[in-house]
């Protein structure tokens, strides 16, 4: 397992991660994901940790308001959140990650504008 460090743009929030070498993210292609670029790499909340700017975090919801999009309220980075999918985890944004340390990164299209019927397909991701 490696600790991977991460954060927003500004660097106010500051995270790490315990992930594999390899690692498989999804791209969705929701409406707020294709937006934003965001990229998923869903983790176990026991294997997430927030480090620093918790104070900094601001919380936006929507639809059935399950899941957490948080963002830094000085840059406006979301570079976690909690998803739907997996509400006993986390997503965190591949692009607000130190990538070099990985051996292999695998990008799965993930069909988020029909999320109920894919949904599912995630859920395991957040189980450790």
């Amino acid at each position: 397992m490696l600790t991977i460090a991460g954060s927003c743009h500004c660097g106010k929030i500051k995270f790490d991660i315990e992930v594999n070498e390899i690692i498989t993210v999804q791209e969705c292609n929701c409406s707020i994901c294709s937006m934003t670029g965001y990229v998923h790499l869903i983790v176990p909340g026991s294997k997430f940790r927030l480090l620093s700017g918790k104070e900094y975090l601001t919380t936006y919801e929507f639809n059935t308001k399950t899941a957490k999009h948080t963002f830094c309220k000085k840059c406006g980075i979301k570079s976690f959140y909690i998803p739907r999918s997996n509400p006993d985890g986390y997503s965190v944004n591949l692009r607000c990650i130190d990538q070099t340390r990985f051996t292999e990164i695998i990008i799965e299209k993930f069909d988020g504008t029909n999320w109920e019927k894919s949904g599912h397909r995630l859920k395991h991701l957040s189980e450790d």
